[in-house]
């Protein structure tokens, strides 16, 4: 239905919704806010933010491992877009539950989809299903402080499999096997600092199924490993094989080249003995494996006793092929880590074999491969789970880019002023929470990491921040500034 008055206009702004507020949501919010049309006073728009959590930043606050420093200044940059003031967040709002696709076409002019990938790909191998085999996305999301995760994880194993080569592989070997009290820098929430600090881990091995050359990692996550103490990384020669392709990656791309140069100065200086070693924890690095059967036994039925891989080499093009030599190892847990998957939005067409919302550049589309007028996406939704955190900036350009060159032919809403949509989630008596009830939680979590360093000590580990876990917590402080009883 379109309205009388202009749109783009003082008098009516072009309004965008944008669901989901992690990177990809925040960059595309920012991006419209500084197109060149609103620069030049073409044009105006408003914007409004929801996420279905009661904070902000997604994956940022929900996917990361908590000891990452340098996260930090992606957080900062996130902040100073929200905490501008022209673009609103409403957060703890569920698309699908609390507002429908017919919500946001009434309320708005068009509706950008970014609401990311936090499933894990499946691995469908024998065995996956047993007790003790977990995905690496739900234990990322359990030390990350999820709320809609259980506050409880078994951590019983003193060997563990991580299947993967990739960042999120790598983050949860170091979280594994890093000691629980070394953490405490970090804003990791109470109960997970208790659940490893419990652990009786002694080696947790990750495998990879292509070699050295091919991981899918990034130095500053490999560099992140030697810095655990009292964990030694173990690395095994036979594991370290380079054809024609891997020799032309480790010349022509620098990344490659820093990593295979670490790994292989690493394994120089390791002990040929290594009893030698001396911590209490070993991280293994396994490459050419890949993974055939997870197996329990007559001791523990139903529960992972441990898991079978075959042994590959290199085909001269960088790819893997099987030996036909198997070999076991003995643990009693394992995480699959091959990739984060994205999950389906009611309404919206949907690519089951992808996990994404099929598009064309940002541009939804419908079951029959036509745009779907005032609807997009962008991030992990749109493109997949691949590429790092900066890599999402210019797919929301691409996105938004779209959306402007498509605001003339736009389905306007029928009902654009901004307080109606305050109104609709007061009257289905959705408890949404807003930036300002963010600033309040961010200030409750650093005062709790204060009152923790009251009784540190001189000496004591200095805590920034101490994470709220629970949902009704965090909408609770968020609305009132009061921490709910859970």
């Amino acid at each position: 239905m379109s309205t009388n008055t202009p749109v783009g206009t003082a008098a009516r702004p072009l309004r965008i919704a944008v669901v989901g507020s992690g990177p990809a949501g925040v960059y595309a919010a920012d991006i419209l806010t500084k197109s060149e049309a609103v620069k030049s006073g073409e044009l105006t728009v408003s914007i409004d933010l929801f996420d279905r959590y009661p904070a902000p930043y997604g994956l940022i606050r929900y996917g990361v491992a908590p000891d990452h420093p340098r996260i930090k200044g992606i957080v900062n940059a996130l902040h100073k877009v929200l905490d501008r003031g022209d673009i609103r967040f409403f957060g703890n709002v569920d698309y699908g539950t609390d507002l429908s696709l017919e919500d946001l076409r009434t309320h708005y002019d068009a509706v950008i989809f970014a609401t990311g990938a936090i499933k894990d790909a499946d691995l469908n191998i024998p065995g996956i299903e047993l007790g003790g085999s977990f995905g690496g996305a739900d234990f990322v999301s359990w030390y990350d402080g999820h709320p809609d995760v259980s506050r409880d994880w078994p951590l019983d194993a003193r060997e563990v499999a991580v299947i993967g080569n990739g960042n999120v592989a790598l983050d949860v070997a170091r979280m594994l096997s890093k000691h629980a009290d070394d953490l405490l820098v970090s804003e990791i929430p109470d109960n997970v600092y208790a659940g490893l600090k419990s652990s009786p881990v002694t080696d947790v091995h990750v495998f990879g199924r292509r070699g050295p050359a091919q991981v899918k990692f990034t130095p500053l996550e490999l560099r992140e490993l030697s810095h655990s103490k009292d964990v030694d990384i173990i690395l095994y020669a036979e594991d370290f094989e380079f054809d024609a392709e891997s020799d032309r990656q480790i010349q022509s791309n620098n990344q490659t080249k820093t990593m295979v140069g670490t790994l292989t100065n690493w394994i120089a200086e390791q002990p040929e003995d290594l009893s030698e070693l001396t911590a209490s924890r070993r991280l293994h690095l396994h490459f050419l494996h890949s993974p055939v059967e997870v197996y329990d036994d007559a001791a523990t039925p139903g529960r992972v006793a441990g898991i079978k891989f075959e042994r590959t080499e290199l085909d001269g093009t960088g790819n893997a092929r099987g030996t036909g030599e198997f070999v076991d190892y003995p643990v009693q847990a394992v995480y699959r880590a091959i990739g984060y998957f994205g999950s389906s939005l009611p309404e919206v067409e949907f690519d089951h074999s992808k996990g994404v919302v099929p598009n064309d550049g940002g541009r939804v589309l419908d079951a029959a491969g036509t745009h779907v007028p005032g609807i997009y996406a962008t991030g992990w939704i749109k493109r997949g789970p691949v590429g790092l955190i900066g890599h999402t900036k210019g797919d929301a350009l691409e996105t938004v880019t779209y959306l402007l060159e498509d605001r003339e032919n736009l389905p306007l809403a029928a009902a654009p002023a901004p307080e109606t949509i305050v109104e609709l989630l007061e009257s289905r008596g959705v408890q949404y929470t807003s930036w300002e009830g963010w600033l309040a939680l961010d200030a409750h979590e650093r005062s709790l990491g204060e009152k923790a360093n009251a009784g540190a000590g001189a000496d004591g580990i200095r805590r920034e921040r101490v994470k709220v876990v629970p949902r009704e917590a965090m909408v609770q402080i968020s609305r009132d500034g009061v921490a709910a009883e859970v």
